[in-house]
């Protein structure tokens, strides 16, 4: 759709996020570098997902050429406590246990970096939660194994389709990626 006046990077394992940038018509390869999440333990939830998409990004500071260096990051959000990928099955389900019934925030945070600018930005979707069973939740970290994802769970996944009756914002971004934005952000570098 897009044609990028740069070769577009996209600095993410993530395959909801590379699907998304591929069915939303960009061109890109895919690159990472390892970067330590850490942040700092005053930060306001909101900031978190831009700091660490920021973070992600300036990994490649000194190799970036005339490349589009895309990253993100998603956290939830529930009573002020983040909810980061889960470390094993009993996490994941004191996860899923917590939002149950409940609304809570899935902010993405996203990060464009060229070699002379860097723009970041954030999202964020409200998601409500039906009350889900112990059995529906066993069934799905069993079958599902979200420890890939912020707070246990894809809403595109078993879990979602069943006990996610509504969001208020972007699918997307619950994904993973606000790609709405993303669209904006990279049409400054296109040839439209």
């Amino acid at each position: 759709m897009l044609t990028l006046n740069y070769p577009l990077v996209l600095a993410s394992n993530s395959p909801r996020r590379q699907q998304l940038l591929k069915d939303a018509g960009f061109e890109f390869s895919v690159k990472v570098k390892p970067t330590d999440e850490d942040f700092p333990d005053t930060m306001p939830a909101p900031e978190v997902p831009v700091f660490l998409a920021k973070k992600k990004a300036l990994a490649f500071q000194h190799e970036i050429e005339n490349q589009i260096i895309l990253t993100a990051d998603t956290i939830v959000v529930v009573d002020g406590l983040i909810l980061n990928k889960p470390q094993d099955k009993a996490e994941a389900k004191w996860m899923l246990q917590k939002l149950s019934g409940r609304k809570h925030q899935v902010i993405t945070g996203v990060c464009v970096m060229t070699k002379d600018s860097m723009e970041s930005y954030s999202d964020t979707t409200d998601v409500f939660f039906r009350e889900l069973t112990d059995a529906e939740i066993d069934y799905y970290i069993e079958n599902c194994k979200p420890f890939d994802k912020a707070g246990s769970y894809g809403v595109q996944d078993f879990v979602g389709m069943v006990g996610i009756p509504r969001i208020e914002g972007s699918y997307f971004t619950v994904m993973g990626l606000p790609v709405h934005l993303v669209y904006d952000a990279l049409k400054k570098f296109s040839e439209l």
